[in-house]
């Protein structure tokens, strides 16, 4: 295959390795289908970057416990069509045989399309039935159709909140949850022994109607969703709040529009510049609505139309973030207050709250544990990730006569019910409004209610330091500093004292499998709250959570303010003293 450009390489006086590098890369252009990224990899190696060329090609995009996600781009190292191509066909070796469908979506990414379209083109060829949506979905409705069609896995092609240059590729299995180990290891087998992506056997154009094994979801997906979403509310009627609303220019503008329509929450306001579905984002730097910034231009309306509540959700739909007015101000909900919020409010309602589960993960505040005591309620708490929450809350059912009703991860994931078996922002919006719509009836806001749980089961704050260091010598040292921290405890941080002290690196099969093994150690401080210390998941980073548990003695936002302030000192000080 000719290559453009006109660089000459010459074998002989290269390194080997260099040689294999530049070898392998051609090996990758003449598999890869897309003459596009075929272009781009071929200019890579013209232009000499070696570096470059060695980010695409040394470490290839691995299929982990629930897709691959990164850059799009050219090479094994990068998301593109090739690699979507090779991940499906692992997708369809486990599934081989298949007679269930599977249930297909994707986000407003420039190259969502288009790998859906492969991604369904690989299953039909393997004579595995698709579902697919159409247009740009949320994923949360994805997986409510894997639920509600009794599809044996589903696949969304998105990247949730990840800069505009990523994508990804996310997959359920057949209880329509995220899947866990095994499943991701025996799929990761089947794309190891894959082919070249242009041999692998697709059929082309299926989003056209050329495969009679690809049809579209039904079209009354969404009514059978808000069925459910309805039956999951507390509040039966609408109310008269003004709502600001973002998708943060993602997918999930048109369904939470109309899931608040059919809610009775009419005067709901969409952040205009943000409205529409783009894979670009071109008014935030980074489209997390956690991210500084990323809700403005919604505070910016809510300010001049005097809204009673700001809700935001992430690109593809699946986090919710929320802003009220308190003092004067706007003040933005953490995930851990937004969390215990919906979990007191769930477990209020309930008419039988002591076969209720909850569930949150472990850096997720303590205070849910509080919550569901009082009720009566069962609470778990789970590794870091939404497929754990599931599959607790899934798995305790399975084995219990108790109910999973709530679920949460600090990092603005919430799940109501069961309408969804993963976080979803669409269903929690609304019952959130309800919840404040409620406040609002008996005259009161939703500091108000704050401010009691505060008082009644302890004031709760959360911290997080994050100590970056890049590359493999990098996470060497991060993996480092929590060894040194789990052999070496201190018996004190910055004068508060550790009782006790937990390594999860060890004692895993002793747990449950939804609190295994992880590189984490917990300071526990007794009444007055915890310590947690973990490499990040997904990026080069040594997280520091500090939940600190203090009470009310005057005015609760200047306790808060205060408890705050000791919890951030108290991960400055733990930070300071891993020698990283």
């Amino acid at each position: 295959m000719a290559l453009a450009g006109s660089l000459t390489l010459t074998p002989v006086s290269l390194d080997f390795s260099v040689t294999d590098l530049i070898e392998r890369a051609r090996k990758w252009i003449e598999t890869d289908p897309d003459p596009g990224t075929r272009r781009e990899l071929a200019a890579v190696i013209d232009s000499g970057d070696l570096d470059d060329l060695e980010s695409r090609m040394e470490t290839a995009l691995t299929f982990g416990t629930a897709g691959i996600r990164g850059e799009v781009g050219a090479g094994p190292g990068r998301m593109n069509r090739a690699v979507v191509i090779r991940t499906t066909f692992g997708l369809a070796d486990y599934l081989a045989g298949a007679t269930r469908p599977v249930v297909v979506g994707f986000d407003a990414r420039p190259t969502s399309r288009s790998f859906a379209e492969d991604t369904a083109g690989v299953l039909a060829a393997a004579g595995i039935p698709v579902l697919y949506f159409p247009k740009v979905t949320p994923t949360p409705l994805v997986a409510f159709a894997a639920k509600h069609l009794g599809a044996i896995a589903a696949v969304v092609v998105t990247a949730s909140h990840n800069p505009p240059a990523d994508n990804g590729y996310k997959v359920y299995g057949e209880k329509a949850s995220q899947i866990v180990s095994p499943v991701d290891l025996e799929i990761q087998a089947g794309i190891d022994d894959s082919p070249g992506a242009a041999d692998v056997p697709r059929i082309e154009g299926v989003f056209d109607g050329t495969s009679e094994f690809v049809r579209p979801v039904p079209e009354d997906i969404l009514d059978c969703y808000w069925e459910e979403v309805s039956d999951a509310r507390v509040r039966t009627k609408g109310s008269d709040l003004d709502i600001v609303y973002t998708p943060i220019h993602g997918v999930g503008g048109d369904v939470l529009l109309e899931l608040m329509r059919r809610a009775g929450h009419n005067s709901v306001t969409e952040v205009p510049e943000q409205a529409e579905p783009d894979g670009s984002f071109p008014t935030v730097s980074f489209p997390n609505p956690e991210e500084p910034g990323a809700l403005d231009l919604a505070r910016d309306l809510a300010e001049e139309s005097d809204a009673d509540l700001i809700i935001a959700n992430d690109p593809d739909a699946d986090r919710l973030a929320a802003v009220v007015p308190h003092a004067g101000k706007w003040r933005n909900l953490t995930g851990n207050e937004i969390g215990v919020l919906l979990g007191d409010y769930v477990l209020s309602a309930d008419p039988d709250p002591g076969r209720a589960i909850v569930v949150s993960s472990i850096v997720s505040s303590p205070m849910l544990s509080r919550i569901a005591a009082h009720y009566g309620a069962r609470h778990e708490s789970t590794l870091t990730g939404f497929k754990w929450i599931v599959k607790a809350g899934l798995t305790l059912e399975e084995e219990t006569d108790a109910r999973f009703v709530f679920g949460y991860e600090e990092a603005l994931g919430f799940t109501v019910g069961s309408t969804v078996r993963d976080k979803d922002g669409m269903s929690a919006g609304v019952i959130f409004t309800d919840l404040v719509a409620d406040l609002k009836d008996h005259g009161k806001v939703v500091t108000d209610r704050l401010h009691e749980l505060w008082r009644a089961h302890g004031l709760w704050v959360s911290s997080q330091v994050s100590i970056v260091r890049e590359g493999v010598e990098g996470s060497r040292q991060l993996q480092e500093a929590v060894a040194r921290l789990a052999d070496n405890p201190p018996d004190r941080v910055g004068g508060r004292e550790v009782v006790a002290v937990t390594d999860y690196r060890t004692g895993g099969e002793f747990r449950p499998l939804w609190l295994g093994a992880q590189d984490l150690v917990e300071l526990d401080l007794g009444e007055a709250g915890r310590m947690l210390v973990r490499p990040s998941g997904t990026e080069p980073k040594l997280k520091v959570y500090v939940d600190l548990c203090g009470v009310v003695t005057g005015d609760p936002d200047a306790d808060q303010l205060a408890l705050a302030d000791d919890a951030a000192k108290l991960g400055e000080a733990l930070s300071g003293s891993l020698g990283v």
